[in-house]
Order: C-alpha cells, then structure tokens, then sequence
C-alpha cells in the first residue's frame, strides 16, 4: 500500500477579486431596490390620500311627509241581492234590462198568475157568503133563536176565510216581481216566455254606491289605521285611474291564523267607473307631517342599526349620524342630524370616508366658470 501526497495549485487572485466585485454589485441593487419601492409606497400613500372621489349630491327638501300603508284588494259591490220567483208561472213581461238602475219595491218582471186569480175570487166569494151567514147568525143568538156558540164557531171560520183570503191576495201579488234593494241590474237570467217554478233565481241587483275594498293589514299596524282616515284606491286595469276612499270600518279582532285585520275601505264612485272584481291597490293615509326634511332614501347608508349619510363641506366627504321618521317613496323624513342646507351625496358614498377630496358631477355639479362669466356678463 502506497500512499500518494498531492499538492494543491494556488488560488488565482484575480478569480476572488471578480466574486467579490459581484456580491457588491448584488447586495447594493438590493439596497437601491428597497429604497426605491419604499418611495414608490409613500407616493401611492399620499396620491391616493389626495384622490378625488367623483360624487352625485342632492340637495334636502320640506315638504308635507304622508305616511302611507299600501295593500291589494279586489273591489266589491256594497250590497247585492239575488232576486228569486216566490211563485211559479210563465213570465208574461220583463221591465228591465241589465245595467238599468232599479229602486227598492219596483217592478222587474210579471208572471201569468191566472190560476192565483182564480183562487182569490173563489175565496172572495166565499168570504162575502160567510160574512152574511155570520150576520144573520148572530143576530139570532141576540133574539135567543140559536145557541151563542153557534155564532161563536161561525166567527171562527169567518176569521179562517179572511186569513185564506189574505194569503191568496198575497200569493196572486208575488207574480210581480220586484227589487229587494236599490242598485243596477247586474244579471238578468229569465226570457219571456219561460215557464219558472219557485225560488228559482230571475234578476241579480248589485248596490254600487259605494264599492268597497276589504284590505288586510297586518297587526303590528293596528293602531296606525283608524276609521275616517283616507285612502287611495288604484286600479290598474283602467289605466292607473285613482279614486278617493275612506276608511268607514275596522275589524275589532285579529285573524290568528293570517295575523292580519281588516280594513273596509267605502269608494264612491258616481261616474260608475269602477266595477266589482276589479283588483286594486290601496293606499291609506295614516298620518301628515307638515314642513318635513326629507332626504333621498338612496343617500342612507345602514350599518350595524345606525343610519348615516355623506354631506360634502369644503369639498370634502363629512359623515353624519342621523336620526329617520316616515317615509313615503324615494323620500325619508329626519329628524335629527342634518339642518337642511347641506349636500347629501347620493350616488358614490359607498367608498367615502371623512376628509374624503370629493368631486361633485351630474346635475348637483355647480356651473363652469366660462359659463359663469358668460351669465354675468349677460346680465349687465
């Protein structure tokens, strides 16, 4: 075994000195590198700290502030009677057609009733027969000639004849028929010509004056809807036409199944415009408020129950807590937290903050300064 001794070639001093040169070179572009991105940071800092936020305002308003509680019902006739023969026969005249308007007791119709007639004339005359025979009896009974009790039961048949009498007078007047109530023919559904029997239905009368609409109302709203109150009344299927209501009745109970009362809504109509069945929407006015301030409903931003709104003072974005009432459409009632001069954004507040540079554009933007000076120049 033999062992071999090598010997190492010496280091090149100008290899290390290029390695070194190197890492320098490395080591300060980190350096310059950091520098710069630090810089770069700081100047993003401070440009998005003076952006200026494009923003749409709208200025407050007073005005009356309706509180309205709206709802869908179909529209329903007052009253409405089904009219049916009390007698049977042939239907001998018509007076009436549909859409006439009618008062109660008036006649629609007559019936043949020739047979009642008959009737009544033989009770008549039977009638008169028994009046004489209990004259003549009952003179009689005075002079001794005949037992009282005879006249007695005479008088009790004359009575049932004259009930008899009466009951076929009654019958012989039901051949004429008549309304039951004030209103319109809304369906007639007898011909002349036809033979009917009795309670078989002939007319239908409707009492328009007024229509109702029944609303139900949810009962956390019960103490806001009273009788007296006004309502609105929509319908769409004439156009959007609106009729003026009132509230004339409140359910004293509530629907434990629905959670709901009811609200009669009495609509008069004299034009007859409106036709039961027709659906609408209801309005109901529960209460007024006089000079309101009201803000656009878009400009409220909600977080965690608070209610806050972006003005724009010195252009610059100021947030304000505010305190909210009614509400009516697109407009919310305040009443604490804004005065009523300010600029409410309503478009853009989403990524605002306090101190936020903001730029007002749309229809709130002021004028440009060119047009400024062209209006004054106009006007002197």
């Amino acid at each position: 075994m033999s062992m071999t001794n090598r010997t190492l070639p010496a280091a090149d001093p100008r290899r290390n000195s290029a390695r070194w040169l190197a890492l320098v070179t490395l080591v300060g572009a980190l350096a310059v590198g950091c520098s710069n991105g630090k810089a770069k940071d700081k100047e993003g800092d401070e440009a998005a700290k003076n952006a200026t936020v494009p923003v749409e305002v709208q200025p407050l308003k007073r005005a009356e502030m309706v509180a309205v509680y709206s709802g869908t019902a179909p529209i329903e006739a007052h009253e409405e009677a089904t009219v049916v023969a009390k007698v049977g026969g042939e239907v001998r005249q018509i007076f009436v057609e549909e859409g006439d308007s009618v008062q109660a007791g008036q006649v629609l119709a007559r019936l043949d009733g020739d047979r009642l007639r008959l009737t009544l004339a033989q009770t008549d005359a039977n009638l008169r027969k028994l009046e004489r025979d209990y004259k003549r009896t009952l003179e009689l009974a005075e002079k001794g000639l005949v037992p009282k009790s005879t006249a007695e039961n005479t008088k009790y048949d004359l009575d049932a004849l004259r009930a008899g009498y009466d009951s076929a007078r009654l019958e012989l007047s039901y051949t004429e028929i008549r309304a039951p109530i004030n209103g319109v023919i809304s369906a007639r559904k007898i011909k002349v010509g036809n033979t009917i029997g009795p309670n078989e239905p002939t007319f239908t009368v409707t009492d328009l004056d007024p229509l109702l609409a029944f609303v139900h109302v949810p009962e956390k709203e019960f103490r806001k809807i009273a009788p007296g109150q006004n309502a609105e009344v929509v319908v769409d299927a004439l156009g959007g036409a609106r009729f003026a209501g009132t509230i004339s009745r409140i359910s004293p109970t509530v629907d434990p199944q629905t959670g709901t009362f009811r609200a009669r809504v009495e609509v008069p109509d004299a034009t007859r415009t409106l036709k039961p069945g027709m659906f609408a929407r209801v309005n109901i006015v529960y209460e007024r408020r006089q000079d309101a301030l009201q803000l656009p409903r878009t400009a409220i931003l909600d977080a965690d129950g608070q209610q806050s709104v972006f003005v724009v003072a010195s252009g610059k974005a100021e947030q304000r807590t505010i305190t909210t009432g009614l509400s009516n459409g697109g407009w919310i009632e305040v009443l604490d937290g804004l005065k009523g001069s300010e600029q409410v954004v309503t478009v853009g507040q989403a990524g605002l903050k306090t101190g936020t540079l903001v730029k007002i554009v749309g229809d709130g933007a002021p004028p440009p300064a060119a047009a400024v000076a062209a209006g004054q120049a106009k006007a002197k």
